[in-house]
């Protein structure tokens, strides 16, 4: 408890009114809202999907050649400056 200068004993500051305990759920209850929340995920047709892959594939190879071609100029680097 805190003192203030008066040596009398400061007011502790009150939670608000709305807050309450936190419930432990059941695992019934949370079956139910995670089966309730899949309900409103918009899910992408055949079409997207595909088009979607497509493009996570060719992002992942203009990387992979991007990060290649940067590790073999700095290993050229490297070994020009250093010898081999």
């Amino acid at each position: 408890m805190a003192i203030d200068t008066r040596g009398e004993a400061a007011a502790q500051p009150e939670k608000p009114s709305g807050e309450k305990k936190a419930k432990r759920t059941t695992p019934a209850l949370f079956y139910r809202q995670a089966v309730a929340e899949l309900r409103k995920v918009i899910w992408p047709t055949r079409k997207e999907l595909i088009n979607y892959t497509i493009v996570v594939l060719v992002f992942c190879l203009i990387m992979v050649g991007i990060v290649s071609a940067l590790d073999f100029l700095l290993t050229q680097g490297v070994l020009a400056v250093f010898g081999s």
